[in-house]
């Protein structure tokens, strides 16, 4: 027997036991009464007791706050499609191009002290410490090698000697986050770095 015809005849064994067993159709019952909401005729006659939803003004909630640095989850980071282009960004009307694509609620994070949660990947180690890393979404491409989407990782480079490192566990990165496109040889290779100031965590995520 075909291999394609397993699944066709499993499909119809299903659809045949499923008619078997099937419930017999309940009769049909007249519905009456009036209607709960009725309907406004072609004169455009007002609803007398048709209830109109009140207006609301949605107010944006407050940025989450430890001390002066304002928290900031992949969530936000990576909440939105960027298609990254194959070739270089060689002037300044493709590099525009490119950074529109970045909502403005995520721009407003540029230069500003943030707290970022999310998975180490050490890049420089000195002295014990690590100095330069990547802060990523989760874990997939510290254990299995599986390639993020360009806005789901930080780069950072920590100010001072460095840090410990911590692996396989929820970290939270203190520093000064900088949003926009970076380029090398024309080649979009980034769109997060960070100053690191310091090092929190464990944490949950």
């Amino acid at each position: 027997m075909k291999p394609l015809l397993l699944p066709l005849i499993a499909f119809a064994a299903l659809v045949i036991g499923c008619n078997k067993s099937a419930p017999p159709t309940p009769p049909v019952v007249e519905i009456r009464g009036e209607a709960i909401q009725p309907l406004a005729s072609k004169t455009n006659a007002p609803v007398t007791n048709a209830v109109l939803p009140k207006a609301t003004n949605a107010v944006a909630k407050p940025d989450e706050k430890i001390g002066a640095y304002v928290v900031v989850g992949f969530d936000r980071l990576a909440s939105f499609n960027y298609d990254v282009p194959d070739a270089p960004a060689t002037n300044a009307a493709q590099q525009a191009t490119l950074k529109a694509q970045i909502p403005e609620p995520v721009k407003t994070l540029d230069r500003r002290k943030v707290a970022v949660k999310g998975y180490m990947l050490p890049l420089k180690v000195e002295g014990g410490l690590i100095t330069e890393l990547l802060i990523m979404r989760d874990q997939s491409m510290c254990c299995y090698g599986t390639v993020p989407k360009i806005n789901e990782w930080v780069s950072v480079k920590m100010i001072g000697k460095g840090v410990k490192p911590v692996m396989d566990e929820p970290i939270t990165i203190f520093g000064t986050l900088k949003v926009g496109e970076i380029f090398e040889n024309g080649y979009l290779v980034g769109l997060y770095e960070m100053d690191g100031d310091r090092l929190g965590g464990p944490i949950d995520l």
